[in-house]
This record gives C-alpha cells, structure tokens and sequence, in this order.
C-alpha cells in the first residue's frame, strides 16, 4: 500500500549544500516519485542546481542549466546523497559541467550540463513547432493525481476533452496534450522549474496500452525561454515504440505561444499484452 506524500516545494527539494572540493550534499524527496521511484525532470532539476553552483564557483557568469543530457544509470532511492561536479569549460557564451549523483559511493545518474543565461526580452525569429490547440481552462477535466504518482502532488493537471480522455484509460495514438501549472506552493514556473516539467506528464504510451511502468534510460531537456504564464500548453508523443523501448518527445509552450522548453528520452515500456 502506497503512503499519500505531501506537497513539497521544488525549490527546498531539489536544494544542494556545498561540500568542498566540488561536492554538493542533497536530501531526494519522496514528495517527487513515481511509482516510489524518483522522477526524471526532479533528478535534472538536483543536477542543474549543483552545475550552475560549481560554474559559479569556477567564476563562470552563467545563471541558468540550458540544456541537461542525463543517463540514469541505475535507481536512487529517497536518502541523502552526494552529488560530484567537475567544470569541463568556462566560456563566453556557454559554461559546461559534468555532475554525478551518487548514493554509497555508486554513481546512479549522471549529466552533462550547459550553463548559460537567457534573455526575459529577446525576439522570436523562427519555431516551427506550434503550441497545442487546447480547450480553454474552464472546458477541461481536473486531473486529480493517483496516490502512486507523488510528483503529482505538486502540479496542476487539465486534460482536454478532445485528446480522446487518456486519463480515464481510453486507447488512442501515442500523444497526450494537457495544459500544467506548478502547484508546489512556491513561485510559478521559470528557467529552472520547468526542467521538472519536460518529465513531468504522464507518458504517452498509456493510450496505447502500456502498463505505466516507463522507466527512462535517458533524458535529454532543453531550456530556451523563461515562461511568461503560470500556465503551460504541454503535448508528449512516442516517435517510435519497438522491442520494448519508446522514443518520446516533450514540448511546452507559454501564453505567448513561444516554445519554453523541450525534451527527448528513451525508456522501457511494458503493454498489458504482448500483441498490439
């Protein structure tokens, strides 16, 4: 039986300490599991802030985690751990940390992690991806968070009527479309929190089938504006799912219809049955 965790903000949780020598101490929050196991875009958010401190520290002018690869190499569990970074390049335009999250001497997670900065006032010159079109907040189903998905706890989930009802367990195409609002009890989202939001849906297999159980190999999340909306259009899709792997991608967009961030990631996917 699953333990309902309480809201925690995403600032405190994902939090690091300095140790000396490059070395941050962090406390993961259950408040930011699934399945009791700990969510992806969290872990980023824990990696990102360890980067942007040892940038820093390094005397690197860079303030924000524009782009974060991430393996996840094996599971970390709710406990303290160590999280070791090593500064591969200061530069003009871009600074570049490599972090290790480790629990017991064990790396369970690692990055790479481009620091740099964004500009609150800069100009749209080309997108090619378009927000979703979604129905207006008023017209779309609360999504009330199951008690095994804790991050849940934390957002505010609205699913569009038209995407076919995913959240009551209807079969479709491999896309999910939603509108998201940060609800940690904090600040809306920015530059950094929406790190946890490119991992923050459920996953699009489940309207074709899949257990839920998607666990990720690898996360790739690309911040290219700060949000100007408490409020995010969200739409996830499978590129491809084949031998037991999906290829899902993550876009969200703000009020302004510019894109915020992105992701890409491969995860293992189980289906009810073993035939399409």
């Amino acid at each position: 039986m699953s333990t309902v965790v309480e809201p925690t903000l995403l600032a405190d949780a994902a939090a690091v300490e300095p140790l000396g020598d490059g070395r941050y101490a962090v406390d993961l929050s259950a408040a930011y599991t699934v399945l009791e196991s700990l969510n992806g875009g969290y872990l980023q958010c824990v990696l990102a802030n360890a980067a942007v401190a040892a940038a820093s520290e390094a005397g690197a002018p860079h303030i924000l985690a524009t782009a974060v690869s991430t393996n996840f190499i094996s599971t970390p569990t709710t406990t303290s751990s160590v999280v070791t970074t090593t500064v591969r390049r200061v530069g003009r335009g871009a600074s570049f940390v490599h972090v290790a999250l480790s629990q017991n001497e064990v790396v369970t997670t690692e990055s790479l992690v481009t620091v740099g900065t964004l500009d609150v006032t800069s100009t749209l010159r080309y997108q090619s991806s378009a927000a979703p079109q979604l129905a207006p907040l008023e017209e779309c189903a609360v999504l009330v968070p199951h008690d095994r998905m804790a991050m849940h706890q934390s957002l505010e989930l609205r699913g569009d009527p038209a995407s076919g009802e995913w959240w009551r367990g209807a079969r479709g195409t491999g896309e999910i479309t939603a509108w998201m609002r940060l609800a940690d009890g904090g600040a809306p989202w920015n530059a950094w929190s929406v790190l946890f939001a490119t991992d923050a849906l459920v996953p699009a297999t489940l309207p074709l089938g899949s257990t839920g159980w998607v666990p990720t190999l690898q996360l790739t999340s690309y911040v290219r504006r700060v949000p100007a909306s408490d409020w995010l259009r969200a739409r996830q899709w499978c590129v491809v799912v084949a031998d037991g792997l999906v290829d899902e991608r993550c876009e969200l967009f703000d009020d302004t219809g510019e894109m915020v961030a992105g992701s890409s990631q491969l995860a293992m996917v189980r289906f009810s049955h073993a035939t399409p």
